[in-house]
Formats: structure tokens, C-alpha cells, sequence
């Protein structure tokens, strides 16, 4: 797992993570793997969208199927992805999306969470609004018409629905100013995701001579990713490292992320805290992630001089060796 949040809840709610390696190139998780993971005891799977590219959906929910399982979409990268001509977002039981300012649209911080099923959503805005009971939208009271009839946990009976909490919930609402601010981003969104995949082409075609040195991005047949980043890897017996490239490309002032947290089980919260969890096979690719992968920005606001210079920043890098 590339980040925290897509596992954190897993540990926070004392359940066992179980971590499944990577295909190199589209950097999502390797279906035959989750296959061999798969115990008695598996509930969900719960993995992400990297960078906007979908994984194998077709398979993934077919495992889901068969196995009884909840699938849970972190599509946090991938707003506007499809797979199969659908929408990421909308193969799962729920599935999430994040409005951080990085992401595709942006309310400053924050973010959503999808599900077409209604029990999943009454759930969803109970964690969001304290833990409680009432599922009454902002603004209405009495939905239920049985506001002063219930009778829950040792409570006595009738006490106000509004005030009875049945879940251990949150504070997670966004402000109305947030909320406007995102609203409006909506009306751009497809202007965003249009320029996004068009930078990403340029920056593939413009580093496609350099596949002896990296591994570019590959993603299936069915997906239409909606590209948050453009991934490198560079290649074993390439004449430099990430650290050399990333360096160099800083002191261009061009901008470079590695796939967030690696390999997760190496960080140190899951080492200090001894954080239960389970590795099924081995990560070897995940641990090649960790130490040679690195990705460039394609957001929309890249001009086609910026990205002509970021082509020839690493032209001018390979010159050099």
C-alpha cells in the first residue's frame, strides 16, 4: 500500500491488513496474488486507483463475487477514470475520493464517499456526524415521524433521536464555504480531466525514447485513466539511481513525488507500534517501488513550454551520462 489512509482505518478498527505485491508499470495490485490471500477469515478488499489508473475491476469484483466479499474503492487519484466505459467509484460497495489540493478538484481539505446502498449510507453520515442515530439531512428534523418513540441502548424511552449516538462517529463535515468552492471546481472538472490526460501523452511521448533506463506507465485495454501523476522506475543496470534523477530534475525546479509511503510495513508508525498484519507472498516488487520509482506531475496547469521543458531537462540529463 502506497498510503496510509488506505490502510489506517483496517488497524484503527483492530482488523488484520493483509498486503498483496504490485505489477510493475501500472503500479496496482497483482490480481493473482489477492487470489492466493484470500482466507476464511477475509472480509473486504480495500485497495486503490494508482495515480488514477484503474486496476483490473473486472476481475477484482469477480473475486469479490465469489468470495462474498466488500469491495471498498480508495479512488482518491482517479476521479474521472473509467474502466469499461464506467466510472471508477461506482464498481465497489463504497468507495472514497479526496478533495486535498493536489487532487483533481479541490475544496481546500476533505473529501467524499460514494455507496448506492442505502443502509452503507445511513452508516456513512452517522460516522460523519458524531456517531448518531438520526439520518435526518441538515435542516430537517423528524424524518422518521418517530422522533420521541425509540427506545436504544439503556436510554429511556423516547429520547430525542437527534441525540442518540449508536456509532463511534466523527466531526467530518465540510463548511459551506469549502463546499462552494468545490461546487465550482465541478464546473471545470471535465475541462481538468481533458488536459490532464493530453499532458500525459505528451509527457509519454516525449519520454518514450528512455525506456531502456525506465519503466513507463502501462495501464489495461478497458481503462480510460484520468491521470493524477506520470511514473518512472528506473530500470536495474540503468547508468544512475533515483536519487541522481530526482535530484538533478530539483535543481530544474521541476517537482518529483515517490509513490507515497513505499512499502507501508516499512515505515515506522507500523514498526514502532508493531502493527498487526499479514503478507501474502512477497513484496519484491512493492520493495522495487520503494527504492526506484518516482513520479512527475501531468495537473492541469501545465503549459506546453513547461512540459517541453521538463522533456528536455531529462534529455539534458541523459546527455550527461
Amino acid at each position: 500500500a502506497a498510503f496510509p489512509s488506505t490502510v489506517n482505518p483496517i488497524v484503527q478498527n483492530n482488523l488484520v491488513p493483509v498486503f498483496v505485491d504490485v505489477d510493475l508499470g501500472t503500479y496496482n495490485i497483482n490480481v493473482e496474488g489477492i487470489k492466493n490471500a484470500i482466507s476464511p477469515r477475509t472480509k473486504a478488499i480495500m485497495i486503490a486507483h494508482t495515480l488514477g489508473n484503474p486496476f483490473d475491476l473486472a476481475a477484482i469484483v469477480d473475486i469479490c463475487r465469489k468470495n462474498n466479499l466488500w469491495l471498498i474503492e480508495d479512488n482518491c487519484d482517479a476521479l474521472g477514470s473509467k474502466y469499461d466505459g464506467k466510472f471508477t467509484g461506482t464498481f465497489g460497495h463504497i468507495s472514497t475520493l479526496s478533495f486535498y489540493p493536489a487532487h483533481h478538484i479541490t475544496t481546500g481539505e476533505g473529501g467524499a464517499v460514494f455507496t448506492n446502498d442505502a443502509l452503507l449510507d445511513k452508516i456513512v453520515r452517522s460516522l460523519r456526524d458524531w456517531g448518531r442515530d438520526c439520518w435526518c439531512r441538515t435542516g430537517h428534523d423528524n424524518t422518521c415521524k418517530r422522533r420521541f418513540e425509540r427506545q436504544l441502548g439503556d436510554l429511556p424511552p423516547g429520547y430525542d433521536h437527534k441525540y442518540i449516538y449508536s456509532e463511534m462517529g466523527y466531526n467530518l463535515k465540510l463548511t459551506d464555504m469549502q463546499a462552494a468552492l468545490g461546487v465550482a471546481q465541478m464546473e471545470k472538472l471535465d475541462d481538468f480531466i481533458t488536459k490532464r490526460k493530453e499532458n500525459f501523452r505528451v509527457l509519454y511521448n516525449g519520454l518514450k525514447k528512455y525506456e531502456k533506463f525506465f519503466i513507463l506507465p502501462a495501464w489495461q485495454d478497458k481503462a480510460d485513466p484520468s491521470w493524477f501523476g506520470f511514473l518512472l522506475t528506473v530500470k536495474p543496470g540503468s547508468p544512475f539511481d533515483r536519487s541522481q534523477i530526482v535530484q538533478y530534475l530539483q535543481t530544474k525546479k521541476i517537482g518529483t513525488r515517490y509513490l507515497f509511503a513505499g512499502n507501508i510495513i516499512k515505515q515506522p508508525y507500523f514498526i514502532d507500534n508493531k502493527v498487526k498484519h499479514r503478507v501474502a507472498g512477497e513484496l519484491s516488487n512493492t520493495d522495487i517501488v520503494m527504492r526506484d520509482t518516482f513520479w512527475i506531475g501531468c495537473y492541469p496547469g501545465l503549459s506546453k513550454e513547461m512540459l517541453k521543458y521538463v522533456v528536455t531537462s531529462f534529455d539534458s540529463f541523459i546527455d550527461r551520462l
